[in-house]
């Protein structure tokens, strides 16, 4: 018996500060490591080719696409790093040490900082194009687009540094045995993250495609009802229109898978759940969300299938494909 519970500590050699490894049975421990590295290697690989596509074809690089990319890089770093420090985690016990579990949690904070960030702009950028047309493209440029985004980015690193400013000091510091990896924040540094990462973005993204969502029924119906009686010199206007109602559709779904994703990770940090079986689980729903968004890409944007056909058959490497038209 005692051999039997020495097997499932993660240093049998240290008894009493030990961890218990993560599964008990080998097969559950094998089987949930291919899983999260299939969803892991197909983050990494769709969310490369948006980051490609947008980055290579002249046409994409517009203010809202500029956006997709940010969150695109967000996503794939995901999938990169986050990712596979949480398959050592869930499935293995933590051998790297106290700096590499400090790096891996950092980036994993910083990542989910970063995302929500750039769901945020998508947000306004959405409202604006919607609720104010006109001034669509003098407020939006692509210089403020990438001002916004890297100002996002530099608040993301700057704030994870001051929420986890103890842990960079003392990186273990709040291991309660060999073999763990985790990082405690305070309480009070707990309830500042709750509000800057998920109620105040939660509540601005909400309000603003709110506002989207009306306004953009009003604009359906008023297309749908002059659609038969448009003359050809305003064809033009009309199917601009057409497009930007496309695309705030497109990216509704973005934001409320975004939104779906997100929300029990802090609905359950919020309930104060300790059972690792359900924090395990909101975490692995929180990441998969990066693999979610470039298969919504995929599902409404022409753009994108015509520019991953371009990447598959090498044709983003002849001369002069930075042109070519795939919109």
């Amino acid at each position: 018996m005692e051999i039997e519970d020495k097997s499932k500590l993660c240093f049998p050699q240290l008894i009493n500060i030990s961890c218990l490894k993560p599964t008990s049975h080998w097969s559950e421990g094998v089987l949930l490591s291919v899983l999260l590295s299939i969803i892991c290697i197909f983050t990494a690989i769709l969310n490369l080719l948006v980051i490609i596509s947008i980055s290579h074809f002249r046409q994409l690089h517009t203010p809202t696409n500029f956006l997709l990319l940010s969150l695109a890089v967000s996503d794939f770093l995901v999938g990169l790093l986050v990712m596979p420090g949480e398959i050592v985690r869930q499935t293995s016990c933590w051998t790297l040490g106290d700096v590499l579990c400090l790096l891996y949690k950092y980036g994993s904070y910083f990542m989910m900082s970063a995302s929500v960030g750039n769901m945020v702009l998508i947000s306004v950028d959405r409202y604006v194009a919607i609720c104010d047309p006109l001034h669509y493209n003098t407020k939006v440029t692509v210089k403020r687009v990438k001002l916004c985004v890297c100002l996002c980015w530099f608040f993301a690193l700057l704030y994870n540094s001051i929420i986890l400013k103890d842990q960079l000091a003392h990186p273990g510091k709040y291991q309660s045995c060999y073999g763990e990896c985790a990082v405690i924040i305070d309480y009070n540094a707990g309830i500042i993250d709750v509000v800057v990462t998920f109620i105040l973005p939660l509540s601005i993204i909400v309000i603003l495609y709110m506002r989207v969502f009306v306004v953009a029924l009003s604009q359906a119906r008023a297309i749908r009802s002059h659609v038969t009686s448009v003359k050809p010199q305003h064809a033009v206007a009309v199917r601009a229109k057409k497009s930007e109602l496309k695309a705030a559709r497109g990216l509704g779904v973005l934001v409320l898978v975004f939104l779906t994703c997100f929300c029990p990770f802090y609905i359950v940090t919020l309930a104060g759940v300790s059972v690792p079986a359900y924090l395990m689980l909101v975490i692995d729903v929180l990441y998969f969300n990066s693999l979610l968004n470039p298969l919504i890409y995929a599902l409404f944007y022409s753009w994108f299938r015509r520019a991953i056909r371009h990447i598959i058959t090498l044709h983003i490497l002849q001369p002069g494909s930075r042109g070519d038209n795939i919109l």
